[in-house]
């Protein structure tokens, strides 16, 4: 690219940086492990030390899934982006920076369910809902961004597919925080309404467009 442009409009290849955004989210999936240690037991009693470490597992198991479901994420929106520019580059750390949070609420929320106390596992699952709504704030500027900058768009991606991918970040963010306020009353609920919306993430990965069912009602709408 013109070496003429401003340091705000310079334009590079992605490709730095999305093996940066790889490695991110590789240390981040690999320090969730970390919770999962060799417990204190008696002579004669690992294994039920090792079954009351099942929220540990658990905690682990459910945001491990949640990071590999946001890197597919991340590396779909990434085949259609040819070229980033610094605008990009500081949504991408915000994406970047939320992610490198979950081990911290995965920690707290573990550790509540193992204990089995009621109001730290309302407080628990609020905050480990608050984290994924923000880390579904965090891709809200990404979408319309992109949109309106198509100089950094591989050719032939149409604009449909940020006209589509624009509303679900917004879904997770009003979502996550139903699901923390449902969990700071009823835990199990919030976890179950998190769940729904890892499931959702997954499955429109590849946009709306592309989802099973959404993808048909997509078209449809589109041919009519």
């Amino acid at each position: 690219m013109s070496d003429n442009l401003s340091p705000a409009t310079k334009l590079s290849e992605s490709t730095r940086v999305e093996m940066f955004s790889d490695g991110v989210f590789a240390i981040v999936s690999t320090i969730l492990v970390i919770e999962l240690q060799v417990p204190h037991h008696e002579p004669g009693q690992l294994l039920p030390a090792l079954l009351h470490q099942w929220a540990s597992l658990l905690g682990y198991v459910v945001s491990f899934i949640y990071i590999g479901i946001a890197w597919m994420n991340h590396h779909a929106l990434f085949n259609r982006v040819q070229y980033v520019n610094l605008g990009l580059q500081w949504i991408n750390l915000g994406i970047l920076l939320t992610t490198a949070l979950l081990p911290f609420p995965t920690g707290v929320l573990a550790e509540a369910l193992r204990e089995g106390n009621l109001a730290d596992q309302q407080v628990a699952v609020a905050l480990y809902a608050l984290t994924a709504g923000l880390m579904s704030a965090a891709w809200l500027p990404v979408f319309p961004y992109l949109r309106d900058h198509p100089e950094l768009i591989e050719e032939g991606t149409e604009s449909a597919y940020f006209h589509m991918q624009r509303m679900r970040p917004w879904t997770g963010v009003i979502l996550y925080l139903l699901a923390a306020a449902v969990g700071a009353f009823y835990p199990w609920g919030g976890l179950l309404l998190f769940l729904v919306m890892m499931l959702y993430h997954a499955v429109t990965s590849e946009g709306l467009q592309n989802a099973p069912v959404l993808g048909r009602l997509f078209n449809e709408k589109r041919n009519s």
